[in-house]
């Protein structure tokens, strides 16, 4: 297992999919650029906060997958929202994505380009 949450490790009951911290094993660094609710001609798809995390999140693991790396390999995510009053639908989506332990996770509000309503990024490690 490349993610683990060390046995000790308390957080908050209404904490959501994410680990408040984590050990990682693993020789190699993946990184992810913003990924977002984009066809190939740029043109966002997507008109829910439900259908853009989904094509965002389909996006990563099509990155993931370039470098050998697949969602079990994330070990951190930066998630950029437009509506912070979308988080809770944001996380019904996200959940359906990983499995515990969770990547460390960090969730901003932001002014996103393009009708964007959520933009994610993600840090993998890999044993090579």
């Amino acid at each position: 297992m490349i993610r683990m949450m060390p046995k000790t490790a308390t957080q908050h009951k209404t904490a959501g999919p994410y680990s408040p911290v984590l050990e990682v094993k693993g020789t190699n660094l993946v990184f992810l650029s913003g990924q977002a609710s984009l066809d190939m001609e740029g043109n966002t798809i997507g008109d829910t906060i439900e259908e853009q995390t989904r094509i965002t999140m389909e996006h990563c693991i099509k990155q993931l997958k370039e470098a050998n790396c697949t969602l079990d390999n994330v070990v951190e995510v930066t998630v950029y929202l437009a509506d912070l009053s979308e988080w809770d639908r944001f996380n019904v989506v996200y959940r359906d994505y990983f499995t515990a332990p969770y990547p460390a996770r960090t969730a901003l509000g932001v002014q996103l380009l393009n009708n964007f309503k959520v933009e994610i990024t993600m840090r993998a490690i890999k044993d090579e």
